[in-house]
């Protein structure tokens, strides 16, 4: 596509007119139309009205696995893409968070930082802050861990040991456009689903996914299972804790491991706690949860016994896709 066409304005009249009847007369899109309208708005050739449209069309009617796939396609191009160190043993694990800490405290640098000390490549992406809520990039912050805003800077964290934190502004500056029209329209739209399963590295990965309504969790492991690339990695898909894709430090949520087109279920929902309750941070806010942090990373708090059973599968896991490519 030329210069011009990418920036010529895109008609997107006949998608309104499918996806915008309701819930119950929306017509989905194919996987090649989907790809389509949303590599237009990504560049910015859809009005504000047209693309005001859409998005609310999308939340009314739900995104189908096929509308996933194209959107997806359309957003490849947009990332940064990134790499790991070569001597690696592990595949890297993707830790997105965009929701935050809203009634819990927000464990999800705990769970990153347990990773990298295993040795594993991780990288932890989403925004910066969120109104209302305690962002992980915030607790991050707060411990005094830099930004990456650069693929150089992502790949001297990895080397360092360290979890490469990257802001979703600078792995993709157009979805995080989309993303900030929630402060706008006052809902999420389909990027915020989208931000959670991206895959910007040159080599397998895995993917920890959250949902929080269960037909998500029906959409998301039919396009894991038949329509994502084996050449992406796998997927770790659970309920998130407030949203996030850490284990909470109440009862256990279930954990599938969508691979090679099954699923296979790692943990199932506990219903009790198992093991000792370790005593979480009393405050939510950002100060609050990384003293906590740092407290259990010196040994002096135990690690909450479910992100201990998370960390080990996903140690296990990224290993044996590492060792699945190299066979390959």
């Amino acid at each position: 596509m030329s210069n011009n066409e990418d920036q010529a304005h895109f008609p997107v009249a006949r998608f309104i007119k499918e996806i915008g009847r309701g819930k119950e007369g929306a017509r989905n899109m194919s996987m090649q139309d989907a790809e389509q309208l949303y590599h237009a708005m990504l560049t910015g050739r859809v009005s504000a009205l047209e693309l005001g449209a859409i998005l609310l069309s999308m939340r009314i009617k739900g995104e189908s696995v096929d509308e996933i796939a194209g959107f997806l396609a359309a957003a490849k191009s947009f990332l940064l893409p990134l790499q790991i160190p070569a001597d690696s043993q592990y595949v890297p694990v993707l830790i997105p968070t965009y929701n935050g800490a809203r009634k819990k405290a927000n464990l999800t640098p705990l769970l990153a930082m347990l990773l990298a000390r295993r040795g594993v490549p991780v990288l932890v992406h989403g925004v910066r802050t969120d109104a209302g809520r305690v962002t992980t990039v915030e607790i991050f912050e707060a411990m005094g861990w830099p930004l990456a805003v650069d693929s150089d800077q992502v790949m001297a964290q990895m080397k360092a040991g360290r979890p490469a934190l990257m802001p979703i502004d600078c792995l993709s500056p157009a979805m995080a456009h989309l993303l900030s029209l929630r402060q706008i329209l006052g809902v999420r739209n389909s990027t915020h689903t989208l931000v959670k399963i991206l895959q910007p590295f040159d080599v397998p990965a895995l993917r920890l996914t959250s949902y929080t309504h269960p037909e998500y969790r029906e959409m998301l492991t039919s396009y894991f299972t038949h329509k994502a690339s084996p050449q992406e990695g796998d997927v770790f898909l659970m309920r998130g804790t407030e949203g996030e894709t850490v284990a909470s430090t109440g009862r256990m949520q279930q954990i599938d491991w969508l691979h090679a087109g099954e699923c296979t279920t790692l943990e199932y929902t506990h219903q009790t706690i198992i093991g000792a309750v370790t005593e979480t941070p009393d405050h939510i806010d950002a100060d609050s949860t990384a003293g906590w942090i740092e407290q259990v990373l010196a040994g002096k708090i135990e690690v909450p016994h479910n992100i201990t059973a998370q960390v080990e599968h996903c140690v296990a896991v990224a290993r044996l896709i590492r060792h699945r490519s190299f066979a390959s």
